[in-house]
């Protein structure tokens, strides 16, 4: 299990974010008062946010980085410690209404800190062209720093924290999605004879697309209401569809390991139009483009990461069997379902446990099925 960063961090990852939502479902019910020192809604967003996605961000980069540099990967006693650090903070913020606030804030914020410092360090060993992705996760640590900050009652603009971290992850959906997915539905499209219409290198439009989206997303964080900060996001989600159907997904109907990328991208579409439009039209709730790029874009980007680089690191084929067929359609209905809760025809509250539920199910499945290949040893 610590032979590679994307064993205990892929797995631990899935069990937190079952765990999450399940104890954010129960809380939301009344059924259950959590014992941390945000509130029940805070927790559940800066757990996902942070834990969950900040465990799945190590995990990869802890794969990729040997890729990058061409150096050893941090594995054994020095992988048990950062899994370690990162499992201390989850138990401390859970706890924090209970244990000291502050320390719970400290183990969680150093966990990132501790992750930039290792990652950059090998980057930088290496020469590697890929630092900015470590300054990312330095940012995305001082996000974590301002959340915390903010819940423990300093003098800071409701939200920073959190719509800075939200928006650094989606910023590295656009890059890194912006790298893997043409390639992998090039390689798949090769593979099948076909030599026409295959998606390109990145260009011009591209850079142009992933720098609104940037500015667009910073306007975000520093003035979420603001109609040019809507206008620019709206832009950016429209680019950014275009952008996608550049890439034939529509050609990979039969591969589910690459058409989950597709569909994971067009949310990250979706959703900044629709957080774009919810600054202009009421009926649009600002919470639904928010799941559209959480629950929608991230979840369904990170399971499709996961279970390929699991497959593929694991000495498996790469190929999705019913299980993971089934993880992918669990995750994209519950994200449908949380997106469109207020249209449903039924309570609220009713929607956000069905859509809890089915998302629940999607990790739960993963860490039933992907769990012996990540804590089991390499397939001959």
């Amino acid at each position: 299990m610590l032979r590679g960063g994307f064993r205990p961090f892929f797995f631990g990852a899935a069990v937190w974010a079952l765990l999450v939502v399940s104890l954010w479902v129960l809380s939301l019910s009344g059924r259950i008062t959590l014992p941390t020192y945000f509130d029940a809604l805070a927790w559940h967003r800066h757990e996902m946010l942070f834990g969950y996605i900040g465990a799945v961000i190590a995990g990869f980069l802890l794969t990729a980085i040997p890729n990058w540099t061409g150096r050893l990967p941090i594995a054994g006693a020095p992988l048990a410690a950062l899994a370690g650090l990162w499992l201390a903070g989850r138990i401390a913020v859970l706890f924090s209404g209970i244990v000291s606030a502050p320390l719970a804030a400290t183990l969680d914020v150093g966990f990132l800190a501790v992750f930039a410092f290792v990652a950059g360090r090998e980057v930088l060993a290496a020469r590697n062209k890929n630092f900015p992705v470590v300054i990312a996760i330095a940012i995305f640590a001082l996000a974590n720093a301002l959340d915390h900050a903010e819940a423990l009652g300093a003098a800071i603009p409701a939200g920073t924290g959190w719509r800075l971290g939200l928006g650094i992850v989606i910023t590295l959906i656009a890059l890194i999605g912006g790298r893997i997915i043409p390639s992998f539905t090039r390689n798949w499209l090769s593979k099948q004879g076909l030599k026409q219409g295959l998606p390109s290198q990145p260009d011009r439009f591209d850079i142009a697309t992933i720098a609104l989206t940037g500015i667009g997303l910073l306007g975000w964080v520093a003035a979420p209401a603001a109609p040019l900060v809507g206008g620019l996001l709206s832009a950016a989600g429209v680019l950014q569809l275009v952008r996608l159907s550049r890439w034939s997904g529509w050609r990979t109907a039969r591969e589910p390991l690459v058409v989950i990328l597709h569909i994971a991208y067009a949310w990250l579409g979706v959703g900044l139009i629709l957080l774009g439009g919810s600054v202009f039209v009421p009926v649009i709730p600002a919470s639904s483009a928010l799941h559209a790029l959480s629950a929608g874009a991230i979840a369904s980007m990170t399971l499709a990461v996961m279970t390929r680089a699991t497959l593929g690191h694991t000495g498996h084929e790469l190929r999705a069997d019913r299980l993971t067929m089934a993880i992918y359609a669990l995750v994209t209905s519950g994200a449908i379902v949380r997106v469109t809760a207020t249209l449903l025809p039924f309570d609220y509250t009713v929607s956000i446990a069905l859509a809890g539920t089915l998302w629940g199910a999607a990790f739960l499945l993963f860490a039933v099925g992907y769990g012996p290949k990540l804590l089991g040893g390499r397939t001959p």
